[in-house]
């Protein structure tokens, strides 16, 4: 797989105008990305501080939002949420209770349930992702080592330490499942509850 059929995994991922960009390179930026962002946003968000907010959108009290953070039309971010480093939520969104995200994209009518870890990743419209399941942006058993993906008969090496993934559109995670620093999931993958992706390239 090259590196534009990986943008394709998130069919409205050109819409935010880092098209051109890798997905590692995205979120190794992300605070800038958004900050960017934020400066092309049309009317309707409140801002506060390097936080835009819709005024359609709830922010529960008790959330913690470390700008630069966009949270776009009818999302709900609820208490206990923690969002840092850069956090694009778009429209319809759902960060429930005891979610960090940190330096990532959630895109249309994506869900995190709760006690989710999203960190470093890009993830596509409509996906669900159950309680508990995280997604991980560091080798800590590896003491850091830049990833490199595994993908088909490819190995792709990203040249970051911190990655996440790119969850494509309408893929669905099960509760408690563990996706791995550097995992590409196509749209419409199945993840199962306990379930571990790992396309790390070891050798």
């Amino acid at each position: 797989m090259t590196i534009p059929q990986i943008g394709a995994f998130i069919a409205k991922w050109p819409k935010l105008g880092v098209a051109h960009a890798t997905s590692w390179q995205v979120t190794l930026t992300c605070e800038s990305n958004v900050l960017s962002l934020i400066e092309q946003l049309e009317r309707g968000y409140r801002r506060e501080g390097d936080c835009a907010i819709h005024e359609t959108a709830i922010v529960e009290p008790g959330a913690v939002l470390k700008g630069p953070i966009i949270i776009g039309p009818q999302a709900f971010v609820a208490a206990g949420a923690y969002l840092r480093g850069g956090v694009y939520i778009a429209s319809n969104c759902i960060v429930g209770p005891g979610c960090e995200v940190k330096s990532s994209f959630m895109l249309s009518s994506s869900k995190l349930a709760h006690f989710n870890f999203v960190g470093d990743s890009l993830i596509g419209e409509n996906v669900n992702i159950e309680a508990g399941a995280i997604i991980a942006n560091y080798r800590n058993e590896l003491d850091g080592a830049m990833i490199r993906i595994r993908h088909g008969q490819a190995v792709i090496d990203t040249g970051a330490n911190k990655f996440g993934a790119l969850i494509g559109d309408g893929c669905k995670i099960g509760a408690n499942a563990v996706i791995a620093p550097g995992a590409l999931l196509l749209p419409g993958t199945r993840v199962p509850r306990l379930g571990l992706v790992d396309q790390f390239a070891y050798d």
